[in-house]
């Protein structure tokens, strides 16, 4: 499984950025495919979730109503759309991909294998 994260940036704060997560290597069907952000000198933390084919998705409070996920099957990739965006979005964000992974689970880093490199939002205010 290889994942491809892209579409960071530099962005002024109450901005917009679309973050992808380009998947390949086998078939997902079954895989879950998350968002985790890493602020310098933090944690990483859960962003956001989705499983590839169900409506399923685990979106964390912090960004619930200014993030949404989503996917294109067809294309093998998975969006973060981020709005409203603050200094404290700030971080390198990481996809990550794993299967079979329970819905109490989708927000723990350690329940996935498969993680992509990470790419940078910046976000000035």
């Amino acid at each position: 499984v290889q994942l491809q994260a892209s579409g960071g940036g530099l962005v002024q704060a109450g901005g917009s950025l679309r973050l992808s997560c380009a998947a390949s290597g086998r078939t997902f069907s079954g895989y879950t495919i998350g968002w985790f952000r890493q602020a310098p000198g933090k944690e990483r933390t859960f962003v956001a979730a989705i499983r590839w084919n169900s409506r399923t998705t685990n979106v964390a409070s912090t960004v619930k109503g200014r993030f949404t996920i989503s996917r294109d099957n067809a294309k093998n990739t998975v969006y973060l759309q981020m709005s409203s965006l603050k200094p404290e979005d700030m971080a390198v964000y990481y996809c990550a991909a794993d299967a079979n992974i329970i819905l109490s689970a989708m927000s723990a880093s350690s329940s996935y294998d498969y993680w992509g490199q990470g790419t940078q939002v910046t976000v000035s205010s």
